[in-house]
């Protein structure tokens, strides 16, 4: 049992290392109402671990009229109760100790007044031995630090606020309860509901059981564990894990043996301050689920990211400007390689050089399109996210978003200024332009002078005249023809060079801000999963 109660001591650690570690990473994430509690525990965790582990605080608590009092006397068997006779109208409760010694510290964590303190000085105080010895001799109770709280449905607001505060800082709760009041909806909404992962280390008594008949004490008890379970606690029975309802009188005296005997042997293992804290933490865990843990797997897909960058290839007009440069491919192939007066009137209309001047004004890209593409993107990787997480992402891709325009624009003027480099072919195909121009100018010559004088046949005059006329435009149609290929594949490539710019501003500075912010959560989202044990 040892070993188990040091593992189990060991994982407890772990959770409350993960769940520091957790409140920290999420500080400037998360609001600090949410983790209020959360830290609150740590605290509280911390502080019972570092006193006596050796003791185990039980509390009994219940309503008024319930005979937790006097069932507090029958185990320690000593008339303590009636020491504090100003008990109904003060919030100090009553405590008793097996074994003081290293117990101070945890009475003063407590709260517990000085001179409501009491300890057994020896074997004989009372009725010791025959309440706290076990059939060996040894002392069963040793260790224990009983406790009497105020009734929790007092008129006295101090005494609520005492009851409430203690029932956070013990070991063990045990109810007790009497056959009218078992069934009260301030018990069950109030504390029973609220801790019913506290099953464990919760002990019910229906005291007063002298006032019922044999049947009808059954029947109560039936009812009870009905109750328990409706608020979800689960009841141990039969050596199962869970609350454990036992039937008593302190007044005959029935059932104390056993209600001592289930308070011994939570005492005996050790592990009830363990096991309750470990409560807390799957209590706090359970509350903070919402903070840590979405709908869905969380990421920013590749589907979501291609279509992010080709929003922001249209903001900068990726498809248009590579039409464009695919045209001016056309026209500086024309110039190059056009018939010769051709390319002249080209000049004198003031053409630019290939790769430039493709428009007046510098491009710019649109911003409404690049803030719906930053929502746009922003909504897919925050979806199924946690809401701060998923504002968190949403604020980094707003950050990363403020310089994005600016960044398309440098991108978009770049992608402008790439010049086009001049295919060897078209000086070829020029020279060959320059060689039929002069091939009709000599035609020109030769039919006037065999017009005149008859130096040369006019039949041969005409045909080297017409293969220079003609030639020139069937070249430059040739030319047109087979370009068009290489036009299209430089169009292509300024759109591919612009959008590769553009995906790697919004990547720079969105996506790799929104990866940071899932990457811190999935690193929470870790840590939350060891707080919560899994």
């Amino acid at each position: 049992m040892r070993a188990a109660v040091g593992n189990s001591g060991d994982l407890l650690q772990q959770r409350v290392d993960a769940l520091g570690e957790l409140l920290g990473l999420s500080r400037s994430r998360v609001d600090a109402d949410m983790l209020a509690d959360a830290g609150t525990l740590l605290d509280r965790v911390a502080e019972r671990r570092r006193l006596s582990l050796g003791h185990t605080v039980v509390a009994l608590a219940g309503a008024t009229g319930s005979g937790k009092s006097s069932l507090f006397n029958a185990l320690t068997g000593l008339e303590l109760a009636e020491v504090g006779v100003r008990r109904p109208t003060t919030a100090s409760p009553l405590a008793y100790v097996w074994d003081a010694h290293g117990a101070e510290p945890l009475l003063d964590r407590l709260g517990i007044p000085h001179d409501s303190r009491f300890a057994r000085r020896s074997l004989l105080d009372g009725v010791h031995t025959r309440l706290g010895m076990d059939s060996a001799g040894n002392d069963a109770m040793k260790g224990l630090v009983l406790l009497d709280l105020p009734d929790h449905d007092s008129a006295a607001f101090g005494h609520r606020h005492q009851v409430d505060r203690l029932l956070q800082l013990v070991d063990v709760v045990v109810w007790v309860v009497d056959p009218e009041k078992y069934a009260d909806a301030v018990l069950h909404e109030r504390y029973l509901r609220p801790m019913a992962g506290h099953a464990d280390v919760t002990l019910v008594v229906l005291n007063q059981v002298d006032r019922l008949p044999a049947h009808a004490a059954e029947q109560v008890l039936d009812d009870l564990r009905g109750l328990l379970d409706e608020d979800g606690i689960a009841v141990g029975e039969h050596g199962e894990a869970g609350a454990v309802v036992l039937a008593a009188s302190a007044v005959t005296g029935a059932g104390v043996a056993e209600v001592r005997a289930a308070i011994g042997q939570l005492v005996a293992e050790h592990g009830a301050a363990n096991r309750r804290l470990a409560a807390d933490v799957d209590r706090t865990a359970a509350e903070l689920r919402p903070v840590y843990v979405g709908d869905r797997a969380e990421g920013l897909t590749e589907a979501a990211c291609e279509v992010f960058a080709d929003r922001l290839a249209d903001a900068v007009g990726a498809a248009a400007v590579g039409q464009a440069a695919e045209q001016e491919w056309h026209t500086a192939a024309a110039r190059a390689c056009g018939v010769p007066w051709t390319r002249l009137l080209t000049r004198r209309r003031g053409s630019a050089a290939p790769g430039q001047g493709r428009c007046d004004e510098p491009l710019l890209a649109a911003r409404p399109v690049v803030a719906q593409a930053v929502r746009d993107v922003a909504d897919a990787a925050a979806d199924g996210l946690p809401e701060p997480w998923a504002r968190a992402v949403h604020e980094a891709a707003l950050r990363g978003a403020r310089d994005l325009p600016e960044a398309l624009d440098e991108a978009a003027a770049r992608a402008e200024e790439a010049e086009l480099e001049l295919p060897r072919w078209w000086s070829t195909a020029a020279a060959a332009q320059r060689a039929l121009l002069a091939l009709a100018v000599v035609g020109v010559l030769g039919v006037v002078a065999g017009a005149l004088w008859g130096w040369v046949p006019l039949w041969v005059a005409e045909m080297v005249l017409g293969v220079g006329v003609l030639g020139g435009p069937v070249l430059a149609w040739l030319c047109r023809v087979g370009g068009r290929g290489a036009a299209r594949r430089f169009g292509r490539g300024t759109e591919a060079r612009l959008r590769e710019a553009a995906a790697e501003c919004g990547q720079a500075l969105v996506l790799e801000s929104m990866s940071a912010e899932l990457l811190r959560y999935r690193e929470v989202r870790e840590r939350y999963g060891v707080v919560a044990g899994r």
